[in-house]
């Protein structure tokens, strides 16, 4: 079986909905508590033993900053894992552009060109965390080790899934489960008609025939929802498996309000933070009353 040694980082979107943050920085690149969501994003990656990382962006949008090397910079505050200031060391990245805002699958065949076998897909607004660690000693979160082991079982395409609540099952693309296997799936339905409440959440792997069949299920056909009629098609195969990811919480810098939820979420979850910052919320939410 082919071994997954490549990664898609879908980072194209210009994020209008975190204006005005995100029209002078991207929305991957902003801080969740002091570690740029893009940090995590590579950390994660390179758990999952991921060697070639291709981040798609689109033409006005630079990630160079956030991908240098700053070690020079690691003395002044040398307590901190030094892995945070040059997370990309030992991977291979490599910029691909995706020209006009056509979705996900577009932005996906953006990089397929340099992509070799099987490959990890990563929504770069969504963030999966299982570990919650200090900035002295990071350690990343194993969301999509956790993808590829289970795609190294069996070899069909494989997404990652999380329960959502009811009142939000209209967000999300749904999907309905027969043991590992994905036997439905509804494109943001409302909850009479959702066969459950696991939602994509934004981590995939692909297997070496995406290309092609991307091809056949083109973004002229089927629109932004081009990358869930390519799923359909493994569905309808009986090739389309899910691992629901539990003990994760699931971080979007897509809108206001969520990133700032993902930043308290967070820092309660950090050894370092989470004593001040509840403390902080009692005293602060005793004001309100």
């Amino acid at each position: 079986m082919d071994v997954v040694r490549d990664a898609v980082l879908v980072a194209a979107g210009l994020g209008t909905r975190m204006f005005p943050i995100s029209a002078f920085s991207p929305k991957e690149s902003l801080p969740l508590v002091d570690v740029p969501l893009l940090t995590h994003l590579i950390m994660e990656a390179k758990e999952a033993n991921i060697q070639r990382l291709h981040v798609v962006v689109s033409p006005t949008k630079s990630f160079e900053p956030w991908l240098n090397d700053r070690r020079d910079l690691h003395g002044l505050q040398a307590h901190l894992d030094e892995t945070l200031f040059h997370a990309t060391v030992g991977l291979d990245v490599q910029i691909h552009i995706q020209h006009e805002p056509k979705g996900v699958g577009n932005a996906i065949e953006a990089a397929l060109d340099a992509v070799d076998g099987p490959f990890l897909v990563m929504l770069g607004d969504n963030l999966l965390m299982d570990t919650h660690t200090s900035t002295e000693s990071y350690a990343p979160s194993t969301a999509s080790k956790r993808l590829v082991d289970a795609f190294h079982l069996h070899g069909h395409a494989t997404v990652g899934l999380m329960e959502v609540e009811e009142n939000d099952i209209q967000n999300y693309g749904i999907v309905g489960m027969d043991g590992h296997r994905i036997v439905s799936m509804a494109e943001k339905p409302s909850r009479e008609d959702a066969p459950s409440r696991l939602a994509l959440c934004g981590r995939y792997v692909f297997p070496a025939n995406t290309q092609a069949l991307l091809k056949t299920y083109t973004y002229e056909d089927h629109g932004d929802l081009q990358s869930i009629a390519l799923q359909q098609h493994w569905m309808n195969e009986g090739a389309l498996y899910g691992l629901v990811l539990d003990g994760t919480q699931w971080y979007d810098s897509g809108a206001p309000l969520l990133w700032l939820k993902a930043q308290v979420d967070h820092a309660l979850r950090r050894a370092d933070y989470s004593d001040d910052m509840r403390a902080w919320l009692e005293e602060r939410l005793k004001d309100q009353r």
